[in-house]
């Protein structure tokens, strides 16, 4: 799997960010209420980031040799898709209510309820990018020791990938 690329989770949150200002100022003049998700769904939110973090740490207590219990390579796989997913969930909420609190600072909202609302929406999102992040470091394999006797470099190719065998 690949590991995430800072350029493209920034690119995310550049389109979350004009997406929800565009959004902002559209439903603003048309006098419908400002697009922004209810202080409830930080406990999603938290609860994504908490389920995530549980499983990232059982990856690294195993990957860091503090528990022989054996992980199931699917679960790790599963871990890692979710730590990834996490970081572009976090980058789209916190580019989308960055875009709303522009385009309110631009309106002169300074006290809106809309404004607060966006701002810890993107305290919660920035949580939940760093959770991510953290751990899909978790799922990193450390390198193999050229000294150790087990590590032989059977069954890989020149580049030190897995062969496939005929």
């Amino acid at each position: 799997m690949n590991s995430l690329r800072p350029l493209w989770v920034f690119t995310v949150l550049v389109i979350g960010v004009v997406g929800g200002y565009a959004l902002q100022i559209f439903a603003t003049t048309r006098g419908y209420p400002v697009p922004v998700l209810h202080w409830t769904s930080l406990v999603t939110m938290g609860a994504a980031c908490l389920l995530t973090l549980v499983m990232g740490i059982r990856i690294k207590a195993y990957t860091s040799g503090r528990t022989k219990k054996r992980v199931n390579p699917i679960a790790a796989a599963r871990t890692l898709v979710l730590a990834q997913a996490s970081v572009y969930a976090g980058s789209t909420i916190a580019g989308w209510h960055g875009g709303i609190l522009l385009g309110l600072l631009a309106a002169g909202g300074m006290g809106s309820a809309a404004v607060k609302s966006s701002l810890v929406m993107i305290g919660g999102a920035l949580v939940m990018v760093i959770v991510g992040w953290v751990v899909e470091q978790f799922c990193k394999l450390p390198p193999e020791d050229p000294s150790d006797p087990a590590a032989k470099t059977e069954g890989k190719d020149e580049e030190g990938y897995a062969a496939g065998t005929n």
